[in-house]
């Protein structure tokens, strides 16, 4: 039975339960989203780190907008889970660009994305509320033109930009800015490097919507303590890419070095992944 991109949207917004996270290890590429679906992931989310390197440009808004649309794409494609996807600040200067990569991206399968209020360049870290309000009020609307209630997952980058120097002001700035995005349009909250479960279980009390955590290396981020403290979506980002990506360094050291691989102990099979690239196509 074929499911609409509409229902399986309602679906994924159903994956968001308050201390029943939605868990989301980040894919890149077609194989390393079978990979994900094949563990038994309920959902797919991209990173826009992994795709951007993959495809041989660095993160932080500097991949071509069209060469991510066809990677996440595909990715939708490839995998029978819905699919969000990460699209940095939205691949466009404008909010009417950012809306025409909003119908693109749906139109090509996927149900969920991440716009972050962070920029790439300039004098200030993060784009203006308000601005950033635009932008996603302009997503909601392409998306509701294309009928499809799209996961909008509006990430605050107060914390993983250093927002301020009074930790009060920072968490006060993320507060504020979550508000807005809620009321522009945002389905739900992305707050990456929160430094501490006591700023976690402020944010989860005082944002009225599922609030997502990127752990980074924080002590006690384990999915079983963002669950008690009522975290609603987990996902690690750029976290399985570089891991996969110091295999290679590891491997390709140790060969040029030693002589030898055992770096590669571990390694899926030929045939394993020839299997999981073959299904469904």
């Amino acid at each position: 039975m074929t499911i609409s991109t509409r229902d399986r949207a309602l679906f994924f917004h159903q994956l968001h339960r308050k201390g029943q996270p939605l868990v989301l290890p980040n894919a890149w590429d077609v194989a390393s989203a079978r990979i994900v679906e094949d563990a038994g992931a309920p959902a797919v989310a991209t990173t826009s780190a992994g795709v951007a390197w993959a495809l041989g440009a660095p993160d932080g808004d500097q991949l071509d907008r069209e060469l991510a649309i066809t990677a996440t794409a595909r990715v939708a494609a490839a995998v029978s889970v819905p699919v969000t996807a990460d699209l940095e600040s939205g691949f466009g200067a404008t909010a009417d660009e950012v809306a025409d990569t909003i119908r693109q991206v749906v139109d090509a399968g996927v149900v969920g994305v991440n716009l972050e209020d962070a920029l790439a360049s300039g004098s200030t870290p993060l784009r203006p509320a308000e601005e950033q309000a635009e932008r996603l009020a302009a997503a909601r609307r392409a998306a509701e033109a294309a009928n499809v209630p799209l996961y909008i997952n509006a990430r605050v980058d107060t914390y993983l930009r250093t927002v301020g120097d009074d930790p009060e002001a920072r968490l006060q700035e993320t507060l504020d800015r979550a508000r807005t995005y809620l009321a522009a349009g945002a389905s739900g909250i992305f707050v990456p490097a929160v430094p501490d479960v006591e700023t976690v279980a402020t944010l989860v009390r005082e944002v009225d919507a599922p609030l997502n955590i990127l752990p980074l290396k924080q002590p006690g981020f384990t999915v079983p303590e963002l669950a008690r403290l009522g975290v609603a979506r987990i996902s690690l980002g750029a976290g399985l890419a570089a891991a996969a990506y110091a295999v290679v360094r590891r491997s390709a050291k140790e060969l040029l070095t030693e002589g030898t691989y055992t770096e590669l102990a571990g390694a899926l099979t030929h045939p394993e992944i020839n299997a999981l690239i073959a299904r469904n196509t």
